[in-house]
């Protein structure tokens, strides 16, 4: 794959990603995606927290569904599907940016499989992983 051709890709999934309203609402932003992977960042404001001061568990749900449709989207094509998907919690999110990095670990011609970390970094840059997910994608029936 090309630069051009990659930019091209990635501004596609930003377009995908922004005719979500509730994506909108979570202020969620991809920042890489295409050769079976996609990264999906949200920053962590206040009203995604939880009463501990912990981003809600699911705002990190939602960062790992969406990342692993859109990894599995690059293997699949554009019109796909969550099946179903598994979350374990590490530890409390805590940080300025949770960020969801998911690759597809197998996909056929009928489903993708796919994994996500979801990690925070810190005001430092430091990443701190928070969550791992693994989910089925299949194409949209027609």
């Amino acid at each position: 794959m090309t630069a051009s051709s990659h930019h091209l890709e990635l501004d596609l999934a930003r377009k995908v990603l922004d005719a979500q309203p509730f994506s909108r609402l979570v202020g969620a932003r991809i920042t890489a995606f295409g050769d079976g992977g996609a990264t999906l960042e949200v920053d962590l404001r206040e009203e995604l927290q939880q009463q501990n001061g912990f981003a809600h568990g699911g705002v990190l749900s939602y960062a790992a569904d969406n990342a692993l449709t859109f990894a599995a989207g690059t293997a699949l094509g554009p019109a796909v599907l969550t099946a179903g998907f598994s979350i374990q919690y590490v530890r409390p999110a805590r940080g300025r940016t949770l960020v969801a990095r998911a690759s597809v670990v197998h996909a056929g011609r009928r489903q993708a499989v796919v994994r996500c970390d979801l990690l925070t970094v810190d005001d430092e840059g430091a990443e701190t992983l928070c969550a791992v997910a693994q989910g089925t994608v299949l194409p949209a029936a027609g």
